[in-house]
């Protein structure tokens, strides 16, 4: 073979070559125009990166600030029902059954009670002055006298009607029966502290502990009154509040409310409570239970309607109204039904 037949034959070699090396290349080159596209076109509406909003200066946004209608606690500007220094007289009542016992005791009671103590008082003054052994002498042989006995047992007897008529309808009034639609809270007392359970919105319990003094002061708040977690209650709204305990007797005892209710293991007590204004009330156990019996104090926080039921919620709980969601049970094939078969694509 001559070296012109040689070189056209090494000359064709390396065209097929160069050709099949140009086939066999050009499905990459496609993909990576095709990639550098991709990469250099504008993004789509859709795909395109979520606008950063900006921030407040108190770093609250619309998202998370409260809604109208949510729960926010109560400050200390809204204790109504606590003891005051010098006081004399009854704490100032939120309920109508603790005004009418107030009127009862400031109108009726107090009055009777400061008129026969003075008419005694007169009695007794007068007797050692007109009868005196210096005075008389001669002591009077007297033994009867009709009208005064009379007097002295008709008066009283008028005196103790009067008192019992308002005394009757006070107590039949705090015996009244809560309505069929009351709220129920149900109060149990524990060795030392209280447990609020709400039946009729899940059935949640709220345990709720004296806070310390430290921590009391520092939140402006009476020590030994307290505590970390308030049982909440809607105002205006008639409560069936029961009580029951699970060791010892307690007593569940709130002053400006008017309410003291037993709280003994294995028996259910209730009573109806209707708050008549929001505020925070305070109140203590009022029956000896053991070493810790004075550390175990009751804070009510009475809300607004809509505020207690956004608390409720936020403790998991439900409130009658809303919306129950229906868990879809999936649907049982047929008998005989085969099921479909996984399609690989």
């Amino acid at each position: 073979m001559n070296f012109g037949t040689w070189s056209k034959r090494a000359l064709t070699l390396v065209t097929t070559l160069a050709a099949a090396a140009a086939l066999a290349m050009s499905p990459q080159a496609a993909m990576a125009q095709e990639a550098a596209a991709d990469v250099t076109a504008p993004l789509p509406p859709a795909a395109s990166a979520p606008a950063i909003e900006a921030v407040p200066a108190d770093g609250l946004t619309a998202e998370s600030a409260p809604a109208a209608g949510a729960y926010q606690p109560l400050g200390t500007d809204m204790i109504k029902g606590q003891p005051v220094d010098m006081g004399m007289t009854f704490q100032n009542q939120y309920t109508d059954d603790g005004e009418f016992a107030l009127w009862m005791h400031d109108a009726i009671l107090l009055p009777v009670i400061t008129v026969i103590s003075l008419f005694v008082l007169g009695l007794l003054l007068w007797v050692v002055v007109r009868f005196n052994r210096r005075a008389n002498k001669v002591a009077s042989k007297t033994t009867h006298n009709t009208f005064i006995e009379v007097v002295w047992t008709v008066i009283p007897v008028l005196i103790l009607v009067v008192i019992a008529v308002p005394s009757i309808t006070l107590l039949a009034r705090q015996y009244e029966t809560p309505p069929a639609d009351a709220v129920t809270i149900k109060a149990t007392g524990y060795q030392w502290y209280w447990g609020y359970s709400y039946p009729d919105n899940g059935g949640f319990e709220v345990v709720s502990n004296m806070l310390s003094n430290e921590d009391a002061i520092a939140n402006g708040e009476p020590a030994l009154l307290a505590v970390d977690n308030r049982m909440v209650v809607p105002a205006n709204t008639p409560i069936r509040l029961q009580t029951t305990a699970s060791d010892v007797i307690h007593a569940f005892a709130v002053p400006s409310l008017w309410f003291k209710l037993d709280a003994v293991p294995g028996r259910l007590n209730e009573r109806l409570l209707t708050i008549k204004e929001p505020g925070i009330y305070y109140g203590q156990c009022s029956e000896l239970c053991g070493a810790r019996h004075g550390y175990m104090p009751i804070a009510v926080e009475a809300l607004p309607r809509a505020e207690w039921e956004a608390w409720v919620r936020e403790q998991g709980g439900t409130v009658v109204g809303d919306p129950v969601e229906e868990t879809a049970a999936p649907a049982a094939a047929a008998p005989g039904e085969a099921a479909p078969e996984a399609t690989v694509s």
